[in-house]
């Protein structure tokens, strides 16, 4: 018996032999030459491993045919879309703000044709690429001059490493904020060259805080947003209006980092008030930084708004070209900010707001509509009950304000966490993955964020129960 893996193996058939196979031919009229060897290689070497434990030689068709499930499958883009159920809008994980449709038409165009990036079609001469926005942000901002970068962090980094390289930087200990992916703001100070002096303690900053530490060493005042966290009870902090008067009386810039950032009011769609950039510009910052894809509702950028002079002196920096936006980028921007010169409508324009304002009453209409065709595709396994839940913007915006929601809970009758797992692991395994988010012993699918209903349904009829759909155990 010890010769027969041996006999196997080499009665395989060559690479030549099986690239001369139809489906081999037909793989490389689509796939290439090299791209279907390499794959056909690949599926020879897990047979040969096959074999080797006992497995029985495959024809050369049957090798054809796995070398073109496998390119197949390769050829599938890896940032796929999806179906976010998790109940959280602005999902980091999940690419953030959905962009307008304005938005992404105006990105389609520019890929599609040459268009005048840098370049001053009334002047024949070199443009600036910021000039496609400085107006517009300007007009919604109040402010006197802006710049973008390719997002907030960067924002931060640039501001903070023009005005306080290797001058001091004055924040209060309780704004000394971490972000997603361990990001922390001290950490981003040293970077930038900036050297940190913290004043006050985490729970209470007052104004003579800031009038003692400042000096001759001190580069500016930073003001930060604490957008994704809250400190209660005994606390104080010294608004943005007073430390702006206090900035402005000892001669250093007051930068105010806003993290998120909004433009609108959002208490007119039910959600608490954010300060808005204009807010901050009013209060007498000198620097606003803020993010584009968060509550602004476009694509990944970084903004710096305020004084024309420090923003001059922010474009003048070398770094400023190694974080600038691509035009893709710019175009969806300018599409984006448009849509608020029309407030009347943006909330129906503008995904990110439409999601947010969402109406519970809509969302349990759509649990009540979905919960009978979830419940026959699971074919009893599980049980399926519509439930009130509670969504949640994201991406560190309002982290202690929820909205009423409306979901589905899949329960194992079993009460299994493996079936559990099995069940999430199907439907992230359909041709549009379905994401959700696990509580108390549930698969909770909250229907804040689905909006195209068909597509879903339709996405739905690939689950098979012990099927290529996602076996459930």
């Amino acid at each position: 018996m010890s010769g027969l893996p041996a006999s196997r193996l080499r009665d395989l058939p060559s690479v030549d032999r099986v690239l001369k196979t139809p489906l081999a031919a037909a793989a490389v009229e689509r796939f290439g030459q090299q791209s279907t060897t390499r794959a056909i290689r690949d599926a020879l070497e897990e047979v040969r491993a096959a074999c080797r434990n006992g497995a029985a030689v495959p024809d050369p068709c049957d090798l054809a045919a796995d070398a073109l499930v496998r390119l197949k499958a390769a050829e599938h883009p890896s940032l796929r879309p999806v179906f976010n159920l998790t109940g959280t809008v602005l999902h980091t994980n999940l690419g953030r703000a959905l962009i307008a449709g304005e938005a992404a038409e105006a990105m389609r165009a520019v890929m599609r044709e040459a268009v005048a990036l840098e370049f001053d079609i009334g002047t024949g001469r070199r443009g600036e690429r910021d000039d496609h926005l400085r107006t517009l942000i300007c007009e919604l901002t109040g402010a006197e001059d802006a710049t973008i970068v390719n997002n907030n962090a960067a924002a931060v980094l640039l501001v903070l490493n023009t005005l306080s390289l290797g001058r001091e930087a004055i924040v209060s200990r309780g704004e000394l904020i971490e972000i997603g992916g361990a990001f922390r703001m001290p950490d981003i100070m040293v970077r930038a060259g900036a050297k940190l002096v913290e004043v006050g303690t985490t729970n209470r900053t007052h104004p003579r805080d800031y009038l003692s530490a400042i000096g001759p060493a001190t580069g500016l005042v930073f003001k930060v947003h604490t957008s994704n966290y809250r400190i209660e009870g005994f606390t104080a902090e010294v608004p943005a209006r007073e430390l702006s008067a206090i900035a402005r009386e000892r001669g250093v810039p007051l930068v105010h980092d806003l993290g998120s950032g909004t433009l609108i009011d959002l208490t007119q769609y039910g959600l608490r008030h954010e300060p808005t950039v204009g807010e901050a510009i009013a209060d007498g910052a000198d620097l606003v930084t803020f993010s584009g894809d968060k509550l602004l509702g476009g694509p990944q950028a970084g903004f710096i708004v305020g004084r024309k002079d420090l923003v001059a002196k922010v474009n003048r920096n070398p770094m400023k070209r190694a974080l600038r936006i691509d035009k893709l980028r710019l175009a969806a921007l300018e599409a984006t900010l448009k849509l608020y010169r029309n407030p009347d409508r943006l909330a129906e324009r503008l995904p990110t707001l439409r999601l947010l304002a969402r109406p519970a009453v809509d969302i349990a209409a759509q649990a009540q509509r979905l919960a009978p065709l979830l419940s026959q595709m699971l074919g009893g396994q599980f049980s399926v009950q519509v439930m009130e839940c509670r969504s949640q913007v994201g991406s560190g915006a309002m982290p202690l304000d929820t909205l009423p929601s409306a979901g589905l809970a899949l329960s194992p009758h079993s009460g299994s966490g493996q079936a559990l797992e099995a069940l999430a692991a199907a439907l992230r395994a359909l041709p549009v993955p379905v994401i959700g988010r696990v509580e108390k012993r549930a698969l909770v699918l909250d229907l804040r964020c689905l909006e195209d209903e068909a597509g879903f349904v339709a996405n739905l009829a690939n689950f098979t129960p012990g099927g290529d759909g996602g076996a459930v155990a």
